[in-house]
């Protein structure tokens, strides 16, 4: 006979609980590591911070046959399908007139440009300057320039490329551009303006949208005037004016066409010629396009220097004659003779011909005038779409007043600007409907514009554009909340713990197994006694 020793009830709870209570602690530290594993690896991947290379900045100069306009634009580093994503910042016209005017005195150019240089570099940032390219583009004026004079016109880039070489940015040179890039570049201005080759979808990506038709564009200056549009499939490429462009991935054919000397303002002193020409005297030729009552003095030097009027001088033909124009305001009669510029006969009755012969398909769809079309327009209180009926009958109103109610009509009045819209309306007119071809029906189509947002619709937009398909990219950078060695340790560290905390459990539940195997074996053994 002998004494079984028996753990009592309490005390082996209280070993029980003793066992339990490193489970239960690597238990929490094993919860603990897995929160921390995933709460760091969710805030490194789901909160980094995407840094895009920052901004690009480009410089144009619209060096235009009346004036010079300079332009700033950015875009992101990180580019569109390689086209930079363009917005313009800052706009600043040069005083004086254009650079083709500088024919003679080819050395007073550079000062024209300081004023607006000088704001031009408080627009980027100093440390950009170097980096930022800067571009000048000249255009109807200097083409005729250049036709006329080609010494003078080589002076006035020489002497504007050694200024601009001394400036802080990236100069890459002044050019004359053709008629048929700027109607190109004033194409893709408009385009780009109106969203028609990008836009934001709901995850604020720019994706090409679907189902967009281009919008054509009409642009009027002082020597040329250009029309460009998408041609239709069936356009053949045999002809100078039709062209394939690339943006933002997409390829567009386009007819295009830039028509010299018919710009604006030569096309109104071609008026004045052609008013001298049938004159028997030099004073009091009748002007039925000027205001009633409205007299002024032109040298025969402003009429017939130009290359657009060589043809029209009289004989014994001097600079220095002094002619007289009296205004009637006959709008009637103003319409007839303005007619006379054109050559509409040169078509022959073909359908795909706008006026001197010049092959054009029939329009179709939107489009959008700019630059002297839309200021003439608004001068009569007109802009965005309106009625042919709408155009004629402001038309009318206006030639119709004398010169004493014009201050009046107009907003801001302007001397030089007010005797001629009444010839400027009557001139688009012509243009539009009798060359371009453009019908009661198909006018509303046309959009009167300035600007779209805060940028203007010029050529000088598409360039940059186009240029930028030149330009590098430049990669993104991507910033962790953590630096990358210290994510990997710390991820490191609580893996570690993690899996010596399963370890441990695993140990723990097989020593557990163990003891109560063998707590089962003696229990038995004591019931058996």
């Amino acid at each position: 006979m002998f004494t079984v020793l028996t753990r009592q009830p309490c005390e082996q709870a209280g070993l029980k609980a003793l066992s339990r209570t490193p489970a239960i602690i690597t238990l929490v530290v094993l919860l603990l590591s897995v929160v921390v594993l995933v709460a760091i690896t969710l805030i490194q991947f789901h909160h980094k911070e995407v840094l895009l290379p920052g901004l690009k900045y480009g410089i144009v100069l619209d060096a235009g046959s009346s004036r010079t306009t300079i332009y700033v634009y950015q875009w992101p580093a990180e580019k569109e399908n390689n086209t930079g994503v363009v917005s313009q910042t800052f706009k600043c016209s040069v005083k004086g007139s254009g650079i083709s005017s500088y024919g003679k005195n080819p050395q007073d150019v550079p000062k024209a440009f300081e004023d607006c240089m000088e704001k031009v570099k408080g627009q980027i940032p100093a440390h950009l300057h170097r980096s930022t390219h800067i571009y000048l583009g000249a255009t109807a004026g200097m083409r005729l320039l250049r036709l006329q004079n080609e010494t003078a016109a080589n002076e006035v880039l020489a002497r504007i490329q050694n200024y601009f070489k001394s400036q802080p940015f990236d100069f890459r040179g002044a050019q004359i551009i053709s008629g048929q890039e700027e109607g190109i570049y004033g194409w893709i201005t408009a385009n780009y303006l109106m969203g028609n080759f990008l836009e934001k979808n709901l995850w604020h990506m720019w994706v090409h949208p679907n189902g967009v038709e281009t919008t054509g564009a009409l642009d009027l200056g002082g020597a040329s005037t250009q029309i460009s549009f998408a041609a239709g499939e069936k356009v053949g490429l045999n002809t100078s004016n039709i062209m394939k462009v690339s943006l933002y991935g997409y390829v567009y054919t386009l007819y295009t066409h830039s028509f010299q000397c018919y710009g604006r303002n030569e096309a109104e002193k071609r008026f004045l010629a052609i008013l001298v020409q049938d004159s028997p005297t030099k004073t009091n030729i009748i002007n039925p396009c000027y205001p009633r009552n409205y007299v002024t003095t032109l040298t025969g030097g402003y009429i017939f220097d130009s290359l657009c009027t060589a043809d029209l001088r009289p004989v014994n033909y001097d600079p220095d004659d002094i002619i007289t124009f009296e205004g009637s305001g006959d709008p009637s009669l103003c319409r007839e003779k303005v007619s006379f510029l054109f050559d509409f006969k040169a078509c022959h009755d073909q359908e795909a011909c706008s006026f001197d012969g010049v092959y054009q398909p029939k329009v179709k769809g939107a489009f959008v005038a700019f630059a002297g079309f839309y200021y003439t327009a608004s001068a009569f209180n007109l802009s965005g779409s309106f009625s042919l009926k709408a155009f004629n009958s402001s038309t009318w109103d206006f030639c119709s007043e004398s010169w004493s109610q014009l201050p009046l009509l107009l907003p801001r009045f302007d001397e030089v600007y007010a005797r001629s819209y009444c010839f400027s309306a009557h001139y688009i007119y012509h243009l539009l409907v009798n060359g371009y071809r453009f019908t009661e029906e198909t006018w509303p189509q046309i959009h009167f514009k300035k600007e779209v947002g805060n940028s203007s619709i010029a050529w000088s937009l598409g360039y940059m554009l186009s240029l930028t398909n030149q330009i590098p990219a430049e990669s993104p950078l991507i910033h962790l909340p953590m630096d990358p060695p210290a994510f990997m340790g710390i991820l490191a560290f609580f893996t570690a713990v993690a899996l010596l905390c399963l370890v441990f459990l695993a140990c723990l539940y097989a020593s557990s197994r163990k003891q109560r195997r063998s707590q089962h074996g003696f229990d038995h053994t004591v019931d058996s006694e």
